[in-house]
């Protein structure tokens, strides 16, 4: 950790109608996870005792935060083919492909969006930090489809305000296993780290509310095609919430290991070659559409599914006749 720092004091004087985290994250610009970490790491004393992210501060209160001077990246540009469906001086919209981990992170140091992103844009916002420059949300590795990314660090903490904010709309289409029972349905369940094993989430009391629509688009004889819309952002909200209901995202490795073989007869063959037709968890970002934080233009994308999923689907089709 770098020891080079900037320090800033607030004294309040009003009363504030909004928790530290949030506070101090429009104080700052930054975005409020970031503004969490700050507190977490001991670097925000109010009235110079230790802060927690849910006091709100009140007349009197003096704030002292030390923010960390942002480190020249190492990160380098590398040459890995990218769809670049939309760009401008302050945001691009890209498709990532499956198999893509979206940052650097242990195991993956290279090879990531990150790195391309450097290579084919000409800048991107320092916001997210040494590892995650431009990264506004995140799809899973073997998730594909559309992601918005910030060049300016003005453009990310609009973004990450209205994505907090619902206002970024993001659909996808997977397909699942067995058949939902109706034809739009809508999934409320909180999600939280998996007590369990760290590495997945689960619906469990105590999560982060979640809520996720989904539409019936197709049914085959073992699975179903369906369109999903987020009204939330939770880590593999997809995954778990349609596994919480008994119908898991076909080919998902971590909350479906093996779902196919649990079918009989006719089933277990189809449901075995489907899973060897799409090669990987059939889940796509196929829709994203957000308000541009300087222009205040609509903007509006899709992206069809990937020549893999695609041709899934059409096998899946003519075998469920």
């Amino acid at each position: 950790m770098t020891s080079e720092e900037t320090r800033y004091r607030f004294e309040i004087d009003e009363p504030v109608s909004t928790r530290l985290d949030r506070f101090l994250a429009e104080r700052l610009e930054v975005s409020r996870t970031q503004a969490v970490s700050l507190i977490a790491e001991g670097r925000v004393l109010v009235n110079d005792g230790a802060a927690k992210k849910h006091y709100v501060p009140r007349p009197g209160d003096s704030i002292a935060v030390r923010v960390p001077v942002p480190r020249e990246t190492t990160l380098v540009a590398e040459d890995i083919p990218l769809v670049i469906r939309h760009e401008d001086a302050s945001l691009a919209v890209v498709e990532k492909p499956a198999g893509l981990v979206v940052h650097p992170a242990p195991g993956h140091p290279s090879g990531t969006l990150v790195n391309a992103l450097l290579h084919h844009l000409d800048r991107l916002s320092s916001v997210g930090g040494d590892t995650r420059p431009g990264i506004v949300h995140r799809l899973d590795k073997d998730t594909s489809g559309l992601m918005v990314v910030a060049k300016t660090d003005a453009a990310h903490r609009a973004l990450s305000k209205a994505l907090a904010a619902r206002e970024i709309r993001r659909g996808y289409v997977a397909a699942v296993w067995g058949h939902v029972d109706e034809e739009r349905s809508t999934i409320d369940r909180p999600i939280g780290r998996d007590p369990r094993d760290r590495k997945r989430m689960a619906v469990r009391e105590g999560g982060r509310r979640a809520v996720t629509h989904i539409k019936l688009l197709e049914r085959w004889i073992a699975a179903d095609l369906i369109a999903v819309r987020l009204q939330t952002g939770r880590t593999h909200q997809v995954r778990v919430h349609t596994q919480s209901t008994g119908h898991p995202v076909v080919a998902d490795p971590i909350y479906a290991p093996g779902w196919e073989r649990g079918f009989v007869g006719a089933g277990a063959r189809w449901a075995g070659q489907l899973v060897r037709h799409a090669g990987r968890l059939f889940l796509h970002a196929a829709h994203l559409s957000l308000t541009h934080p300087e222009t205040g233009e609509h903007l509006s994308f899709s992206a069809e599914l990937p020549r893999d999923l695609a041709e899934a689907v059409e096998w899946a089709r003519r075998t469920s006749g």
